[in-house]
């Protein structure tokens, strides 16, 4: 089994960094994501057509037994919005029929999955619901995008269409459409061995061999990429954040901390730290900040819909 899909970053592996933090390393997790992805693959595109709140509908009640399928599995094809919600809640009652008379309109280029609080609890703690309406945009197992309350149409319409253009771009998949079978590589089994017992060094050697082998490697790449984030995150540990506050004007100490943020799941702080350094510096520092930055970009991956905004502030702090 390949660790990441062909030529993009692993969505959820900003996930196992919780497990690098506590010291017990299950990267191993990397594979539920080509597992989901090929389930997608292999299942029929959702439809307008069919019946609201069953399976495969644009619009589909979830409940913690089919959230694997109707949202993880799912968000492989199109983006999955959540809308968390619960009978006795008046501004649910409010904003769901405008999602799903979005979901409707949009003819099953993203999926409105439907979860009652109530009936789900665990479900709705592990998704850290707050309060309700809560709506959550999950894009190939990753939550991506959220927003609190109630609101008003044409905002719910706008966060439509900004979900769609970082994502999908609104195209439709098609019936049947699957992806390039690409070949297990055996090369990666030790890589993927030494991840599945934590140690991240004979991994990352790993990685480096197929690279000398193979410079263009579609999925060695950007392992080495994560699994060296892994090793600086882990090295920084969790005073990396007091350190880097005690010392502003040192770089290092910013990007362990950037480093630290982006593998607990702190993307947007992660990029702030180093927007903040570059704003702030001139010269070396401000170009050793930068070139570290991109690397988080790449890392996060370009469909992260993140990582745009921070490469359009990115600029205007540059220039």
């Amino acid at each position: 089994m390949q660790p990441t899909r062909p030529g993009r970053p692993d969505p959820r592996a900003q996930a196992q960094m919780a497990a690098t933090m506590a010291g017990a390393v299950d990267l191993a997790a990397v594979k539920a994501r080509s597992e989901a992805a090929a389930r997608a693959a292999a299942a029929p595109p959702p439809s307008a057509a069919a019946p609201a709140g069953a399976p495969g509908s644009a619009v589909v009640d979830v409940t913690e037994a089919t959230f694997q399928t109707e949202v993880l599995d799912r968000s492989f094809q199109v983006p999955v919005v959540l809308d968390l919600w619960a009978e006795w809640c008046g501004p649910c009652k409010q904003l769901s029929p405008v999602l799903e008379r979005l979901a409707a309109e949009g003819g099953g280029s993203w999926v409105l999955a439907k979860v009652d609080v109530d009936a789900n609890q665990a479900l709705a703690q592990g998704l850290r619901v707050q309060g309700i309406p809560a709506v959550k945009a999950v894009w190939q197992g990753q939550l991506i995008a959220e927003f609190n309350g109630a609101i008003p149409e044409e905002q719910a319409r706008e966060f439509v269409a900004e979900l769609l253009r970082a994502t999908t771009g609104g195209a439709l998949p098609a019936d049947g459409e699957t992806e390039p079978e690409v070949e297990d590589d055996p090369r990666l089994d030790a890589a993927e061995a030494a991840l599945e017992r934590g140690d991240l060094a004979a991994a990352e050697a790993a990685y480096e061999a197929i690279l000398a082998e193979e410079p263009t490697h579609p999925d060695a790449g950007i392992a080495l990429q994560q699994v060296r984030l892994f090793r600086r995150a882990e090295e920084a540990g969790p005073d990396a954040l007091a350190a880097a506050d005690a010392a502003p004007d040192d770089i290092a100490a910013q990007t362990r901390a950037a480093d630290f943020l982006l593998g607990t799941g702190d993307v947007d702080g992660a990029f702030e730290r180093l927007l903040a350094v570059i704003r702030r510096t001139a010269g070396e520092e401000r170009d050793q900040a930068r070139k570290h930055l991109v690397e988080l970009f790449a890392v996060v991956g370009d469909q992260d819909p993140r990582v745009g905004p921070a490469r359009r502030a990115l600029t205007t702090a540059l220039y």
